[in-house]
């Protein structure tokens, strides 16, 4: 019977002794395998929060190219196809980017309140496992589904970028042959010097006039009354080279569809926008105690103040802006996308890097490891001082 009654008496004294010495078994703040695979089971469970993320990283980019496949298919003249340079470039900066950040945000933050809101965290509380490791197992649990997702959805808009592609690159409005070399370029603009003066950008020698069916006419200086000369072909060849020797380096930069190392990129890159809106609203949903207002923030977070903060130079502010994690990323996006926010040239090109507040990608990479470490931090620090 004394035996009996002091094996009664140990558990519940090796349960008020603490984690145990030896960082092993239920005491452990490491998370076990067993624990993440049952996170990933409750978040899998959630049919809503489910189809949602599939409608929003599969169905809205998949949706969008297959009504511009169809209507190609239809009526080629008046819809341009499905795929190119310039619908990856538009999909992955403006839609992916964004509602990957959102979406991820959605499943942390469920993630993060989700044994509060279900009553459940009590019942975890007295099974002894470590809190630290029950908030850990939240992380690997819920990236696994984002980064799935996500990367289904990215391979999609590849593909078919890739694979519908146009057959040549439209540049100020012309359609000519992509990739050609400096030779090759200024053959074909001696051989269609109407196009090249009329629609390329870039200086002309002469005061050119292009009216509507007459191709391009000189105008006589200092008589404007005086009928325009029409220019000999040798004279519009020769204008076609000076233009187009100018407009080289700017054709270079089109494309038909994005290159491998391009898509790697920015394959790369969404994922990192999706981590840390999963990290930073698991943790706020954790210090919140709910999902409702974690959600709202960082939705208010991604689409009104990131824009705001990295396109307008505040004088006295410009170093709280320079910690928005938003403008961050923003400065570490492949340089042949379309720069964020409202547009532009490419985002690490120097056209694109002109229409953001300024930032180093160190000071960018350093914002970005505070905001993870940080939120994941005041996550964990909630969960163990709660109360059951």
């Amino acid at each position: 019977m004394t035996t009996l009654d002091g094996a009664a008496t140990a558990a519940p004294a090796a349960l008020r002794a603490g984690p145990n010495p030896t960082g092993g078994g239920r005491w452990s703040w490491v998370p076990t395998w067993t624990m993440i695979t049952t996170r990933l089971m409750e978040l899998r469970r959630r049919r809503g929060l489910m189809i949602a993320l599939i409608v929003v990283n599969i169905g809205l980019p998949t949706l969008f190219l297959v009504v511009r496949l169809v209507a190609h298919a239809v009526a080629p003249k008046s819809y341009g196809p499905a795929g190119g340079y310039d619908i990856y470039g538009g999909l992955v900066a403006g839609v992916m980017y964004v509602f990957g950040f959102i979406v991820a945000a959605t499943v942390g933050a469920t993630a993060g309140s989700s044994d509060l809101t279900d009553g459940m965290f009590r019942h975890l509380v007295v099974t002894g496992r470590s809190r630290l490791a029950l908030y850990l197992a939240r992380i690997p649990a819920g990236l696994a589904i984002i980064a799935s997702l996500v990367a289904a959805g990215f391979t999609i808009v590849c593909v078919v970028c890739v694979f519908a592609a146009p057959t040549q690159v439209n540049y100020s409005g012309v359609n000519l042959p992509a990739g050609m070399s400096r030779a090759q370029f200024l053959t074909w603009s001696g051989d269609h010097p109407t196009e090249v003066l009329c629609d390329f950008p870039g200086p002309s020698p002469a005061q050119l006039n292009c009216g509507p069916g007459s191709g391009p006419v000189v105008e006589r200086p200092g008589a404007p009354a005086a009928p325009a000369a029409q220019p000999s072909p040798a004279a519009l060849r020769r204008l076609a080279l000076s233009n187009a020797e100018a407009d080289y380096t700017d054709y270079r930069k089109q494309f038909l569809y994005p290159s491998t190392t391009l898509m790697v990129q920015s394959g790369l890159w969404i994922e990192l926008e999706a981590t840390i809106g999963f990290l930073v609203g698991l943790g706020l949903a954790s210090l919140l105690g709910q999902r409702t207002v974690a959600v709202i923030l960082m939705i208010v977070l991604e689409v009104i103040l990131t824009p705001l903060f990295s396109r307008v130079a505040i004088p006295h502010l410009i170093n709280l802006q320079r910690g928005v994690v938003g403008l961050a990323t923003a400065h570490l996006e492949p340089s042949a996308l379309p720069v964020l926010f409202a547009g532009g040239n490419g985002g690490g090109g120097p056209g694109g890097m002109r229409q953001l507040v300024p930032e180093t990608h160190l000071v960018a990479a350093l914002v970005i490891t505070a905001w993870v470490v940080g939120w994941t931090v005041i996550g964990a620090w909630r969960m163990i001082t709660r109360d059951a």
